[in-house]
């Protein structure tokens, strides 16, 4: 399977809508359903990495699946507010690298073995 950009995954998702998904439901649909999803991926880790039991309606369930659920969603509005995730990553990255150029490297919490 190839390699996708985020912006080479907007175009399959809108093609993906538009053809099959007959339309996008509303922002403020994918807003709450974005939600939903982000809850699923939550539970699963906390059920994996936590201290949480799982139970029997988390059987079957994948993080690399609930992930590509948020994913999937968070395109969805990006497309839907005309915001090209290729450059908003590439610009919040930079965003970062200036702001936290030193901030990491001189938190004591982070240098423990914690």
């Amino acid at each position: 399977m190839q390699d996708l950009s985020l912006r080479e995954a907007q175009q399959e998702v809108d093609q993906w809508i538009r053809t099959v998904g007959v339309r996008y439901f509303s922002e403020l649909t994918n807003l709450g359903i974005l939600m939903e999803e982000v809850g699923e991926l939550s539970r699963l880790m906390v059920r994996s990495f936590g201290e949480q039991s799982f139970k029997k309606s988390d059987e079957g369930k994948e993080l690399s699946d609930e992930m590509a659920d948020v994913l999937w969603v968070l395109l969805c509005l990006a497309n839907q507010t005309g915001v090209d995730l290729s450059e908003a990553f590439r610009k919040n990255m930079d965003k970062k690298t200036k702001r936290d150029a030193d901030r990491h490297a001189q938190n004591e919490k982070l240098k423990s073995d914690q």
